[in-house]
């Protein structure tokens, strides 16, 4: 392979996974997601059939914008922090790192009211999200050797960053970036200081 080769081919794939979304997105507004099929999507982003399914196993998976990228640089990560790096912290990169991509590509309102009113995105939504977070704390607990902790620290992680966006549907003025900080800081802090005074 000439020199640069891997890196223009790289490219090639980013942007005709770029294209599925924006069209499945798109026309997934345009007639509602149940309405939309495979073969249109591949169409409006001028590839085959074929080469939908090399990126996405169903039409769900594109129009919610599925990037398995996103899970591999997660897990590497968790892998590869800095010994004295919290996990919390660590989480914090994820989701930050995730939260700048959906920002770039100016669809993350969208897709989210999308998904609020699709049973079925939801579902879809729902499956990846579990099985993102059962990688990730398998990860997580091969680094700290505790998976009650693990799986607690990625659940709210996922959870702070769920909550942060609905937020920012409901307030647009607000930043979804501020908003995860908060989210964070309170999961840091402890969401119920009070808790352990009752429990004592």
């Amino acid at each position: 392979m000439r020199q640069g080769e891997g890196g223009l081919r790289e490219r090639k794939k980013l942007q005709t996974r770029a294209a599925l979304t924006e069209a499945a997105l798109r026309l997934a507004l345009e007639k509602g997601p149940d309405n939309v099929t495979v073969e249109e999507i591949a169409e409006a982003a001028d590839v085959s059939v074929r080469t939908f399914f090399n990126y996405f196993p169903h039409k769900e998976y594109a129009i919610l914008g599925r990037n398995p990228a996103h899970l591999e640089a997660a897990l590497d990560m968790i892998a590869t922090a800095p010994a004295e790096q919290s996990p919390l912290t660590t989480m914090w990169l994820i989701v930050h790192d995730v939260l700048q991509d959906l920002l770039s590509e100016g669809s993350l309102t969208r897709r989210g009211e999308l998904i609020m009113t699709s049973p079925s995105l939801l579902f879809h939504l729902m499956l990846s999200s579990l099985d993102d977070e059962r990688q990730m704390s398998e990860a997580l607990t091969e680094r700290i050797g505790d998976p009650l902790r693990a799986k607690l620290i990625v659940s709210a992680a996922g959870t702070a960053c769920r909550v942060a966006v609905e937020l920012h549907k409901d307030t647009p003025d607000s930043a979804p970036g501020d908003l995860v900080d908060a989210a964070f800081q309170l999961l840091a802090q402890g969401i119920d200081p009070d808790y352990q005074k009752g429990h004592s």
